[in-house]
């Protein structure tokens, strides 16, 4: 399987799981894959293969500068491992939020964009869900 394959299965794994988080949060379905982390977890096998693949060139891993990083993301195997890793961990931060939203109450339409902004922006999903947290916990 090529690194381009293996791409379009990574992006075709999450993007359904995305899609379920946030049309249908509270399905049986949904709650099971979120429970059990199942798609960062088969994501997490990718990212393991290409890290061992990548290492196993003998390039290493060199975060010192940034330089060093820039150099690291022409690399195939580490650019593949690299966008795996931020489906996975925006998964895990989206599924986070809705575990955190089992407690709160935040109403599903204002998670929508906390989610759809985790998903394409990571960090800016993770801050506007942070704020309403805030809010909500405030009142």
């Amino acid at each position: 399987m090529t690194t381009a394959e293996v791409f379009s299965i990574a992006n075709t794994m999450a993007m359904p799981m995305w899609l379920l988080m946030i049309i249908l949060p509270k399905w049986k379905v949904t709650r099971f894959l979120i429970d059990y982390r199942v798609v960062p977890i088969l994501l997490s096998l990718f990212y393991g293969y290409y890290m061992t693949v990548h290492l196993q060139t003998g390039a290493g891993l060199d975060f010192g500068s940034l330089s060093s990083v820039m150099s690291l993301f022409t690399l195939e195997n580490a650019v593949m491992a690299g966008w795996v890793h931020y489906l996975a961990f925006d998964l895990l931060v989206g599924m986070w939020m809705l575990n955190q939203n089992q407690k709160l109450g935040i109403h599903q339409l204002l998670m929508v964009p906390c989610l759809l902004a985790t998903f394409i922006l990571g960090p800016v999903g993770f801050l506007l869900f942070m704020l309403m947290r805030t809010f909500k916990i405030s009142r």
